[in-house]
């Protein structure tokens, strides 16, 4: 048998490549309330959606140092994921660095990434929050 035809054989097998499938578009939609007092901590849930029609319920974690004071609410945050290739991917612990300062209702934006997969979140909230803060968001199955 040639090389040839073991190669192909073997793809067929093993079906395409990782890098070969198709970027979702997957969307979270969430809350999220929490306080600081020079450490920040703050949980809520949300789902995803992605634009292959699956859907996953989950549970958000975000916890860090740095110096912040305050307690906040959000009630209709809303992230974007991008080099999501299977919903699972969203799930996993980001990274995160952000500035913020409000009061009474405010906004807030942040890119976190993990690996490959980056998620830009958004919402309006309520409460107050001054300083900046560091830590890690984490994304799990509910």
């Amino acid at each position: 048998m040639r090389p040839t035809t073991i190669l192909f054989g073997a793809l067929l097998a093993f079906g395409t490549p990782a890098h070969a499938r198709k970027d979702l578009d997957c969307e979270m939609r969430f809350s999220l309330a929490g306080w600081s007092a020079f450490y920040k901590t703050a949980s809520g849930e949300g789902t995803v959606t992605c634009s292959d029609g699956s859907t996953l319920r989950v549970v958000i974690e975000a916890k860090g140092g740095g110096l912040t004071f305050g307690k906040s609410e959000i009630s209709d945050g809303r992230g974007r994921f991008t080099e999501v290739y299977d919903i699972e991917d969203v799930l996993g612990a980001y990274a995160s660095a952000g500035a913020h300062a409000g009061a009474a209702k405010a906004a807030e934006a942040q890119v976190l990434t993990k690996g490959p997969v980056s998620l830009a979140l958004s919402g309006k909230g309520t409460g107050w929050d001054l300083g900046v803060a560091f830590g890690k968001f984490t994304i799990r199955r509910r």
